[in-house]
């Protein structure tokens, strides 16, 4: 059954440069809608729209006796329109290249219908008068978003590298071609010695470990937030009968046992084909120390508002960064790892037969 993309894609294609730069949007809209959701949430608009989909009962947008809560809380849901066109361009520049990127083109879908539901969590966030845990439902839903736009991202760059090398030699998701390009492919003259299977295993077991603490951590800090004197309305919104202090010191030990987790996983991380994994991973803990900063001011200082801006920023940079290290590592861990049960390494990419 022909579709107007099939149609489309029979007819014009598109480099691999714009589907980058289409999967590069999602990514940066995503965040974008985290930090507006957050703002939202500290000037106290979440119920500037009473109700949804409509902004009152009569009209779409709010009235001007709403003032300046029901622009916020209109300019965010209008966002979420602008975010459905950076994801449609994603899946149309994905359909529309010369070679398929059938992961770009999944990962694209899935941001679509993420976005779906992520929209139908906030209109049950307004139903419910911003009950905190339909509140941190809506942070995750957001969350989720952000993972499947860099996920995106990567194959983007996975499935573009793969095109240009004429066949895909690596499997996975990563981003960029570092591993091969600086290090050598593996089997060719000059190559690094590939990595034995239980040290790419343990490689890719810590970069699990990594991505499964940290998204202990951002659950953590949901508590925390709905713990918090930041409810998102100034009206008699309940909070989450957790101990607000308690529940910032687990989050802080969490912080702690990622950045160990971090540190463990760079220095076990090898310099030959690995460049790009390790160049990340030093940048995922400078991250993640900024955040750290903030995070201890904002608990020191009675939670003002532009610190919790920025530390809700910073926590979308940091699950940004942990993706991004996790789909680098494991695509180099594929890669540079022998071969199994003493099969033949891979032949040089000349002598190579591909179907």
């Amino acid at each position: 059954m022909r579709t107007p993309l099939s149609w489309l894609a029979g007819r014009y294609s598109l480099g691999a440069r714009s589907v980058r730069l289409a999967a590069l949007g999602s990514v940066v809209a995503s965040i974008a809608i985290i930090v507006t959701g957050g703002i939202v949430r500290v000037t106290g608009s979440g119920l500037g729209c009473t109700d949804w989909p409509m902004c009152t009962g009569e009209t779409l947008a709010p009235t001007a006796e709403m003032g300046v809560h029901g622009a916020i809380e209109f300019g965010n849901r209008l966002l979420t329109g602008a975010l459905c066109a950076v994801v449609g361009w994603v899946i149309i520049t994905a359909r529309l290249q010369e070679r398929p990127m059938p992961a770009v083109l999944r990962g694209g879908w899935a941001q679509f219908w993420i976005v779906v539901l992520n929209a139908v969590v906030g209109g049950v966030t307004v139903w419910m008068r911003l009950s905190p845990y339909i509140v941190a439902a809506h942070f995750l839903a957001a969350t989720l978003l952000l993972t499947a736009a860099v996920y995106t991202w990567h194959a983007a760059y996975a499935g573009a590298d793969g095109a240009a090398d004429g066949a895909g030699d690596v499997g996975g998701v990563g981003g960029g071609s570092d591993e091969n390009s600086k290090g050598g492919e593996v089997g060719r003259p000059g190559a690094p010695s590939p990595l034995a299977p239980r040290s790419a295993a343990r490689i890719r077991s810590l970069s699990a470990s990594l991505v499964a603490v940290t998204a202990v951590l951002v659950v953590v800090g949901t508590l925390a937030t709905g713990s918090g004197p930041h409810a998102g309305d100034s009206s008699d919104v309940p909070r989450m009968p957790f101990n607000w202090t308690a529940v910032t010191v687990v989050h802080g030990v969490l912080a702690v046992a990622v950045l160990v987790l971090a540190g463990v996983l760079l220095s076990a991380l090898p310099r030959d084909g690995f460049g790009a994994a390790r160049r990340k991973a030093a940048a995922f803990l400078a991250v993640l120390l900024g955040q750290g900063v903030v995070g201890l001011v904002q608990s020191l200082t009675a939670l003002p508002s532009l610190v919790v801006m920025l530390h809700l920023l910073g926590s979308a940079l940091v699950w940004t960064g942990v993706l991004q290290v996790h789909f680098t590592v494991k695509r180099a861990s594929f890669g540079h790892s022998g071969p199994p049960d003493g099969a033949p390494l891979p032949r040089a990419r000349g002598a190579a037969t591909h179907a």
